[in-house]
């Protein structure tokens, strides 16, 4: 497909990050259904994504993964750190607490993005930007506020640790725009597999497990991360990430419809305070012209 105006490439940016973070927003849902312990699925989606992305890697980015490792072997260490621990973070989250928390504080993207932008993009925060990032931080307050005390805590912090690691890998995707998204997201599988190879028992599992990892690791998960880190090629990562909070509306609604998991009161409370700041950030960005 062959983009020739900003405008196309920005909508391109667009659709590829809406298709992402909605495939990706099964992921407390699989990880839930499994009913297994956090380590064992983050074990086994890691062992089953990283031959698919090595395949995929061989036809999209037309050489073998080392050969484009070696172009960036730095950042593609870094990134494989940063995708494998927030993507590992999650997953324990969405076991240790409940899924409308989990997806509610996904919904900060957007505005820890555009910090991490400002730092490592030196993009500027402009002052509605600013405000929303206060009235989102506000909203994750809110949410955490209510497991004090609780089990839970542990997990919302984790949720937050992942968020935050999301909303730097984007930076990181569109400050490198030709490191290969594909090695980038197979090293992350890779020390994910390593960090946690000692403490999995991974044939204790049950069938209806090993499905719905199977579900997460070869398909949603995947395909909703690789449209994810591309969408930075085409669109400014603040714009990206302003499609974040699909995951917090469609998880939610999957706890709802598929576990019978309703939201605390100070957790939705939380959300919608968190979704005001994002939709005011949205709102602010989007009378921006196109690059």
């Amino acid at each position: 497909m062959v983009v020739n105006q900003s405008g196309d490439r920005r909508r391109l940016g667009w659709l590829l990050a809406g298709v992402g973070i909605l495939a990706v927003s099964t992921d407390s849902l699989w990880i839930r259904v499994s009913e297994a312990d956090a380590i064992d699925v983050a074990f086994w989606v890691a062992c089953i994504s990283i031959p698919l992305y090595s395949a995929l890697g061989r036809r999209i980015d037309g050489c073998w993964p080392l050969e484009a490792f070696r172009r960036h072997p730095v950042a593609h260490l870094v990134m494989g750190a940063i995708t494998g621990g927030s993507q590992l973070c999650f997953i324990i989250a969405v076991t240790q607490t409940q899924v409308a928390n989990v997806v509610a504080i996904v919904a900060a993207v957007p505005l820890l993005a555009a910090v991490s932008g400002w730092f490592m993009l030196g993009e500027r925060i402009s002052r509605p930007t600013g405000l929303a990032i206060v009235i989102t931080m506000a909203g994750i307050g809110m949410i955490v506020s209510g497991s004090l005390g609780e089990p839970t805590l542990r997990g919302d912090v984790l949720a937050v640790v992942a968020v935050s690691g999301f909303g730097v890998g984007l930076s990181l995707w569109r400050l490198y725009p030709a490191m290969s998204r594909l090695v980038g997201l197979s090293l992350g599988g890779v020390l994910t597999v390593i960090g946690t190879m000692f403490s999995v028992s991974p044939v204790s599992l049950d069938a209806r497990a090993y499905l719905s990892i199977a579900a997460m690791g070869l398909v949603f998960n995947p395909f909703g991360r690789l449209a994810m880190s591309t969408a930075p090629r085409y669109a400014p990562v603040a714009e990206v990430a302003l499609f974040s909070p699909v995951e917090t509306v469609a998880g939610t609604l999957w706890a709802v419809l598929f576990l019978n998991e309703l939201p605390r009161v100070s957790a939705a409370i939380g959300a919608a305070v968190v979704l005001a700041g994002v939709f005011y950030g949205t709102l602010a960005a989007s009378r921006q012209p196109a690059a």
